[in-house]
């Protein structure tokens, strides 16, 4: 036994470090896509991150950020290590973890057998090295985001309780139960998903405690969901509404200063705490003495939260939702900003609203008055709808946007129709709205995401059920080839550095040690069968996706995963058991099963995934971020729209110092009264927005949406004229409610902003070699209703600007509802500069080119994150920002060429093609105006040679298509192949007109070869 104890822990740290060296080799250098800027940023300088909050993740990292030696760049290098390392601290726990698990599975009378011992060891390294290699799991081990630490937490808690399990009986048992309520305290400050092992840990404690029944573990299961609700439901957020509640009665009621309330209910609580912890001491209660210090240490590691006050009251740069109080945060940790959806039970997608039920009112503070104030009674904000449209378990809810609906009706095959007021509305069955569940929740983005660790997977491309869009992929050739479309021969242009093959192999050995477990030990497979459910179904249940998720959503069922590797690692354990009913107990078949799983499972998963989870030596996200910037003028203001055109450019700010003067302005988030406020401070180099409305005026529930009402005005108005209306504190320009609320609203749609041409040429908004070109004034007309927070906010900043500030646009298009003037947008490398000249290129939802500034960008101040490298794999998100950036090159070309600059054309397109070369971004129906943009500039060997390289990506692919069964061709690639036949014509046409005949022939036989068999 001590032998064996030895080595547990000397593999078990073997294994940590193996997974150490992994994830330290495949570490992304700097800040990855989506929230990784934002946490790396807000973690360096521990600032306020978006809702519900990371504290405890930030302090770690602001730790870390400590040995970031040299380039301020490495601060990210040390945030992505500590994901690492909290991802090899999981691993090395899930070792002991299974070990635990599989030392209770075998005889234990008597010294450990060699052959158990050997067993039981490489059940540990198997199942815990399957999960370091597992898709999902090493995604998060590489970059600066929660979830590689939230599965710390899941990983160390769970083992916590197998842990109290083996002393239950002692004396001091109990104070492993103690740790686990201060883990589970802690983990809140990082991610809720810990919360969720809650009910695996009741069932260790019930059946270690009282002898199992049916009842019993219905009661087990009823209670460790109430404590599950009462930590998110009740501790969580109700003891800052507590706070909260005080904090109004004793400065609203009493007339005390504001704190006073919260202050005296922090000090109540204490004191209850003592006053039960006394009791319970003096009156021997263990289990409630134990209970007592068990929510003692949550609110210890909860506590982290209060980082979040103190540095929101520092007005950090990074403050989102500014939760500085306990209202204030109560908010914060409530998701407010994000809505809420149906659960139990809901509306259909199609139900209308019939009335309208009044919300909590909101408050803030009035420093004037010393209390707080109702700024929005939000009286008729609930919608109420119409019950004829309402279900249990509503899981075809969102009516959003017309794509949810679009999905919502391929589903809705059975659906009744209602007339209401006239018009007929669709309701969809039960039946249709469970096969919305089972196809698409469950199966798309749970099953798939299982898949994809476990069997294999065919590519990274994000997208909606279909055999092209990131399906598993097994391996085994009549699997996939019957479900995706043949494998053999796919084309250069469909493969991908995430198709990995596992030849179903983690899976089989996962399900040998289910059923041996089952087999074995039933309360144990309840236990891990528990933690299995509700960190993954349990989740989908309760998330209740709408379709088209803007990403993919795996990392949230990592803890899912993990349990199923805890039976991917008894599976060997099950091997070995099997095999002794023939070869009776032997050390070698012991060590020989243990070495042949190693090798088949683990080592195939890090042999098929080493390539797509390498990060080491790509600088996309930064790097993009930068080119973001380095665009635009000194003091420039740049209105951003999404996670990942807004949180790489904080992250470069932020941590690399790098163009501070320039004011990022995301739209989405100024809907948020906090953030139109930080917009009117100082922040680094960079001076305030100038607004006409006061910050009162932009308060929490105030000028949230501004209905239009027709005045019969029909001439343009001035947008300062428009925001001196709303702004007005005169009866007239309000609006009577039925209530005798006055309220502000738009009585004009057609707008006018006059042009300052002195001093657009002065503060550098026009070269001067633009000056002949400036019009007058810019005229344009909402094409929305109503203006919310954010239009408003937007449209006050043109009112006041002057034209003092350059003003440049992440997409202009996302704006056209509200300021519809994308002709006076000009592409300038990566940005749109708003320019009062009209683009003579304009491309509608596009704008203009302003060719010179971006040509001297692309060459003098752009990087393009390492991607051209050999050794670096391009990610799916890096890919799609670069094929983005392959349209913006090719019309700056277009632009230089059209306007003589054949050679700054040529070096644009020679710039593109070596930076996104054809072997990391794939040609497409892209390629063929860089080829005509060659041939016109001249280069004629150039352009036949990329014309040569397009036809044989066509050739490939319709070669591909052609060989695939008809139906499934054209169900899935006919727009693919109809891209090709054109290609091919016009590269035939094209050829021809340039006099490379030769050329243009052997287009035209490719496309006939193919148009033959079409045919």
């Amino acid at each position: 036994m001590d032998n064996y104890t030895k080595l547990n822990r000397l593999i078990g740290w073997l294994v940590f470090l193996i997974a150490t060296m992994v994830y330290f080799l495949t570490l992304e250098p700097t800040a990855s896509w989506w929230d990784c800027g934002e946490y790396i940023a807000t973690a360096y300088k521990l600032q306020v991150g978006h809702p519900p909050g990371a504290p405890l993740f930030q302090l770690i990292g602001r730790f870390f950020s400590l040995f970031a030696f040299g380039e301020p760049g490495n601060v990210a290098m040390m945030i992505n290590a500590m994901s690492a390392l909290s991802s090899s601290f999981t691993i090395l726990f899930l070792f002991w973890t299974i070990t635990m698990l599989a030392k209770k599975l075998v005889p234990s009378k008597g010294e450990m057998t060699k052959g158990n011992m050997y067993a039981i060891l490489g059940s540990g390294m198997v199942g815990a090295l399957a999960y370091s290699f597992s898709d999902s799991f090493w995604f998060s081990a590489g970059e600066g985001e929660v979830y590689a630490m939230s599965s710390f937490f899941t990983a160390i808690t769970f083992w916590a309780i197998l842990r109290w399990e083996r002393v239950a009986n002692e004396k001091h048992a109990d104070r492993w139960i103690i740790l686990i309520a201060f883990l589970i305290g802690l983990s809140i400050g990082v991610h809720m998903l810990n919360l969720l092992a809650i009910p695996a840990i009741a069932f260790v404690y019930y059946f270690k405690k009282f002898k199992a029944s049916t009842k019993g573990a219905i009661i087990t299961f009823a209670v460790s969901m109430i404590l599950l609700s009462i930590i998110m439901y009740v501790i969580i957020p109700g003891i800052v509404s507590l706070s909260t509640a005080f904090e109004v009665f004793f400065v609203n009621t009493i007339g005390m200063p504001f704190n006073s309330g919260t202050i005296i209910y922090f000090v109540m609580l204490v004191t209850l705490i003592v006053l039960a912890h006394v009791f319970t001491l003096k009156y021997k209660r263990v289990l409630l003495n134990t209970a007592v210090l068990s929510f003692v240490f949550i609110l210890i590691g909860y506590s982290s939260f209060f980082l979040l006050i103190i540095r929101s009251n520092e007005n950090t740069p990074i403050n989102e939702n500014s939760p500085e109080d306990a209202i204030s945060l109560l908010s914060y940790l409530n998701r407010e900003q994000y809505g809420t959806w149906p659960k139990l039970y809901g509306q259909y997608y199609t139900a209308p609203a019939v009335d309208y039920k009044d919300a909590k009112p909101q408050y803030i503070r009035d420093k004037k008055a010393g209390k707080y104030v109702i700024t929005n009674k939000r009286e008729g904000t609930i919608p109420v709808y119409d019950k004829r449209f309402m279900t249990i378990f509503p899981r075809m809810w969102s009516a959003q946007k017309a794509e949810h609906k679009r999905m919502y009706n391929q589903y809705a095959t059975n659906a009744r129709t209602i007339q209401v007021n006239g018009e007929n509305k669709k309701v969809p069955s039960f039946g249709d709205n469970l096969g919305f569940f089972f196809d698409y929740q469950l199966g798309h983005m749970y099953f798939r995401y299982f898949m994809w660790n476990f069997v294999g997977r065919q590519n990274d491309i994000e997208s909606q059920p279909g055999p092209k869009n990131g399906n598993w992929i097994s391996g085994i050739g009549f699997i996939d080839n019957s479900r995706l479309g043949s494998q053999d021969n796919l084309p250069e242009s469909m493969q991908n550095p995430a198709n990995n093959k596992f030849y179903f192999l983690p899976l089989i050995l996962g399900m040998i040690g289910l059923f041996f477990h089952l087999n074995a030990s039933k309360k144990d497979t309840l236990v891990v069968a528990l933690l299995f459910f509700m960190t993954g179904i349990a989740i989908v249940l309760f998330l209740n996706q709408y379709p088209y998720q803007p990403r993919e959503r795996d990392y949230a069922y990592a803890g899912s995963f993990y349990a199923f590797a805890i039976w991917i690692g008894l599976g060997v354990l099950g091997l070995y058991s099997w095999s002794g009913k023939y070869m009776g107990e032997n050390k070698f078949v012991a060590a020989g099963i243990a070495c042949v799983c190693l090798l088949l499972v683990p080592g195939i998963m890090a042999q098929q995934g080493w390539d797509d989870h390498n990060r080491s030596g790509r600088y996309a996200a930064r790097d993009f971020g930068m080119n973001y910037l380095a665009a635009c003028d000194s003091n420039a203001v740049l209105i951003t729209n999404g996670d990942n055109d807004t949180f790489p450019l904080w992250y470069v700010q932020e941590v690399e110092e790098f163009r501070t003067d320039v004011r990022v302005v995301n739209y989405m988030l100024s809907s948020g009264y906090w953030y139109v406020h930080q917009l009117g401070k100082k922040v680094y180099d960079s001076e305030p927005l100038k607004f006409t409305l006061t910050p009162d005026q932009y308060e929490k529930g105030r000028n949230q949406y501004i209905m239009y009402v027709d005045r019969g005005i029909t001439n343009h108005v001035e947008v300062k004229e428009l925001i001196d209306f709303i702004a007005s504190d005169d009866e007239r320009t309000k609006l009577p409610l039925t209530t005798g609320e006055l309220v502000n609203y738009m009585p004009v749609k057609k707008l006018r902003l006059s042009v300052d041409s002195a001093k657009c040429v002065d503060n550098g908004i026009v070269p001067r070699e633009m000056a002949h070109l400036i019009v007058p004034y810019i005229e344009w007309e909402v094409r929305q209703n109503a203006l919310y927070k954010n239009d408003l906010m937007l449209l006050d900043f043109l009112a006041n600007n002057n034209w003092e500030r350059p003003l440049y646009f992440a997409n202009p298009n996302s704006l056209e509802k509200v300021i519809d003037i994308d002709e006076y947008c000009h592409l300038e490398g990566s940005v749109y500069k708003f320019m009062p000249v009209k683009a003579s290129n304009h491309i509608p939802g596009l704008g203009g080119i302003h060719a010179d500034k971006s040509f001297d960008v692309y060459m003098n101040d752009y990087s393009w994150g390492n991607l051209n490298d050999p050794s670096v794999t391009v990610d799916r998100e890096s890919y799609r920002h670069a094929r983005i950036q392959k349209q913006n090159f090719l019309r700056v070309a277009q632009s230089l060429l059209d306007t003589g600059k054949a050679d700054e054309a040529v070096m644009v397109l020679d710039s593109c093609l070596y930076y996104f070369p054809y072997d990391k971004i794939h040609y497409d129906i892209i390629m063929m105006p860089f080829i005509e943009i060659y041939y016109d500039a001249g280069r004629i060997e150039i352009a036949n040679a990329e014309a040569r390289k397009m036809m044989d990506v066509c050739d490939q692919e319709l070669t591909y298509f052609l060989s695939l069964e008809v139906d499934f061709a054209d169900r899935y690639y006919a727009s693919e192949m109809q891209q090709d036949i054109a290609v091919l014509q016009r590269i035939a046409e094209v050829a021809r007109d340039n006099g490379q005949d030769e050329l243009s022939e052997e287009a035209e036989a490719l496309l006939f070869k193919h148009l033959e068999v079409l045919q």
